[in-house]
């Protein structure tokens, strides 16, 4: 790639041979996934897919693209190289199509358990978004293909989404909601940015001049471009109280550069009466223009095609990470007297049972527009009759078995497939999680509750496998010995699942969410006002308190804790200690050394994790917040010592009355352990500026 000195060059020499018609075309989308191109300059289509979970198809028109396992499915790896390594795969897929930008990660923060979109975003907590957010993004980018971190910002329910305000106060803005957006992007410069439908605190984000020009541009220093969100500028009825869309320049000013999937606000005519009256200039088109041209050049658009990474789509390299993916995130939610693994050998007869058993969860809208059309999906059964051939009868019978196994769980369907009576039965029989869609209960439903009790009661041996992103409420928890959280784990789920039951593959999944024993306990849902809003306003007033920082403020017990997970084998944490106790600037740093065992019989992962505890605080501080974790393997008896790396800047508050982010003085309780639930052993530190 050229140097960024070469390219700014060049973009100054297109700039003065570029008309300002030519620029205005450039500004908007020429349908649906490409943008216009201007031949006799050699600016080629800019074509993107969505994503962020493999190569859509609705975007593509394509089948045959690898399905990986969900976003959440990622975050609860706690696995920053594969991350890096998801990135990189679904990159290739897009050059393999000659696409150029992929339409992720999203990023959005986990606010409430009823959002329909969860299953692309990675947890209630910012820093580990963000910790699996920048190695995503400089994986996909190692290709040269754009990453567009999305939906900048606060897009965190999809009831209304396309005019709901979120009322939102300065602090809590930029600590829980912005924060993984600011750290992409100063630590993974992410080529675009898309912003989201829903307003925040009054206004649009691509008319944004607060959020866009000050924040992203100048703050935090981002050098991409910014595009909507598609059909994000579409007009409003403002007689229906719905807000009126910023104007034409207010989103010039603001700094967006291109408008999805056609021209809207920026009409041509529209554009042309808007600079006939004075009301922007060219140097504020050419600033937009600059941004665009400067990731057209570093995706290598001007270049030979033998000069740029070369593509695969659906490769066994692939294929083989997504079953990673799949098998990293699992999470062991319940083991009573160790029901798992299950012995193969001395097994003769497992009941399969569930909505889920064969149900294929990966076509077309499923879930929505990020929805990958695979080559093949292992579901569950065929998981399993693979792995049991010849060796376990799999039947339908729970009295007469084993083992019961019950893949449980919520519905993965976009309503936009289903019309009618079969929406209102959808709404009945399942929680749904979709984009276009929020949920409507915590629980699994009825059905499947009636279901899970009635089988415990026939065999006791009983063990439940839950596909879902969100939590999910369990009041038969206590009847069951085992559950297996899987999430949405891809083409390759059902290989991946079988493996985790028979103990090919130890689970070593945490939990990115706090899960709730009733919705009543999430701060989002204190009253209609929080969600899903009234009037299309919604309120965080929750503040800052989001997830396990509720949970711990208040003192409430929730069903299993943020960072929790089991194992199939025993870890002992020793002899914690800090390389340094005082850091002295928010570019300072230290490590959190200790020392780890796997005490069991089976090689396994566990993942330290450190929480910081401020004292003394100028302004009201969490009990304790996520600062740094690290994921290990061990074999059985196998001793190593791993450094955790803690930033002083994660230590940080952000003060509203110098714009800044800050660390007081004083002293700081470092929390070590294996959730934020179990802590092993505390360190304290000095801040000392």
């Amino acid at each position: 790639m050229i140097s960024n000195k070469k390219i700014e060059q060049k973009i100054d020499s297109l700039l003065n041979e570029l008309t300002l018609d030519e620029k205005f075309k450039l500004m908007v989308g020429f349908f649906r996934f490409q943008t216009n191109t201007i031949k006799r300059l050699g600016i080629k289509t800019f074509k993107m897919t969505d994503g962020p979970l493999g190569i859509a198809q609705h975007s593509s028109m394509l089948r045959k693209n690898t399905r990986f396992a969900a976003g959440i499915s990622l975050a609860a790896s706690w696995n920053r190289e594969l991350a890096y390594e998801c990135g990189e795969a679904i990159a290739r897929e897009a050059r393999s199509i000659n696409r150029l930008c992929v339409l992720g990660p999203g990023i959005n923060i986990g606010r409430t358990p009823f959002c329909g979109r969860t299953y692309e975003y990675f947890s209630e907590d910012p820093y580990l978004t963000k910790e699996m957010s920048i190695p995503y993004v400089k994986g996909m980018q190692s290709q040269r293909v754009a990453a567009c971190p999305k939906h900048y910002v606060a897009n965190n329910q999809e009831t209304n989404r396309l005019v709901v305000n979120a009322n939102i106060d300065e602090r809590t803005l930029h600590e829980i909601y912005l924060r993984a957006f600011k750290e992409t992007v100063e630590e993974a410069d992410p080529w675009t940015i898309m912003t989201s439908y829903n307003q925040v605190n009054g206004e649009y984000v691509h008319g944004s001049a607060k959020l866009l020009k000050s924040t992203l541009f100048e703050k935090w220093d981002f050098n991409g471009f910014v595009m909507t969100d598609w059909w994000a500028t579409e007009h409003r009825d403002v007689d229906k109280g719905e807000p009126e869309q910023p104007t034409t320049t207010q989103a010039i000013k603001a700094g967006l550069s291109l408008e999805m999937p056609v021209p809207i606000l920026y009409e041509e005519d529209i554009l042309r009466e808007e600079f006939g009256k004075g009301n922007f200039t060219e140097e504020d088109i050419d600033e937009l223009i600059r941004r665009l041209l400067r990731i057209y050049y570093k995706v290598g658009m001007f270049e030979e095609e033998d000069n740029l990474p070369k593509g695969e789509r659906n490769t066994k390299r692939h294929q083989n990470l997504a079953r990673r993916m799949a098998e990293e995130s699992i999470v062991l939610l319940k083991n009573e007297n160790n029901i798992l693994p299950i012995n193969i050998e001395k097994t003769k007869k497992i009941a399969v049972l569930g909505p889920n058993l064969n149900k294929k969860l990966y076509s077309f809208l499923m879930g929505g527009a990020a929805a990958v059309n695979p080559p093949y999906e292992i579901t569950p059964l065929k998981g399993l009759r693979e792995k049991c051939k010849g060796k376990i009868k799999l039947t339908s019978d729970p009295a007469t078995a084993d083992y019961v196994l019950l893949f449980m769980g919520l519905n993965h369907e976009s309503p936009a497939k289903l019309m009618g009576s079969k929406i209102k039965e959808m709404k009945e029989e399942y929680g749904n999680e979709s984009e276009n869609y929020d949920r409507i209960q915590l629980g699994l439903s009825e059905t499947q509750i009636n279901l899970i009790k009635k089988t415990v009661k026939i065999n006791p041996q009983t063990i439940v496998i839950l596909f879902n992103a969100n939590p999910v409420a369990m009041e038969w928890l206590e009847d069951i010995p085992a559950v297996l959280e899987v999430w949405y784990p891809g083409m390759e789920g059902g290989k991946a699942i079988a493996n985790v039951l028979f103990g090919d593959i130890n689970p070593s999944g945490k939990i990115p969410w706090t899960f709730p024993k009733k919705i009543e306990d999430s701060p989002a849902h204190k009253s209609t006002r929080t969600f899903p809003g009234e009037n299309l306003q919604v309120y965080y007033d929750e503040g800052i308190y989001v997830g396990y920082r509720y949970f711990e403020k208040e003192g409430i017990e929730p069903l299993f804790p943020f960072g929790y997970g089991l194992s199939y084998t025993s870890f002992e944490l020793r002899d914690a200690k800090c390389d340094k106790d005082v850091l002295k600037s928010l570019g300072d740093s230290l490590h959190v050394m200790v020392k780890i065992k796997n005490t069991g019989r089976c090689e396994g992962s566990e993942v330290v994790q450190v929480y910081a505890q401020t004292h003394n605080s100028s302004v009201d501080r969490p009990i304790k917040e996520l600062v740094g974790f690290q994921k290990v393997r061990l074999k059985p008896d196998e001793i190593k010592e791993i450094k955790v790396l803690i930033k002083a800047k994660d230590l940080a508050f952000y003060d509203i009355k110098t714009k800044n982010w800050k660390v007081d003085e004083g002293k700081i309780t470092l929390h070590i352990g294996t959730s934020s639930d179990i802590i092993v052993f505390k360190s304290e530190i000095t801040f000392k500026s």
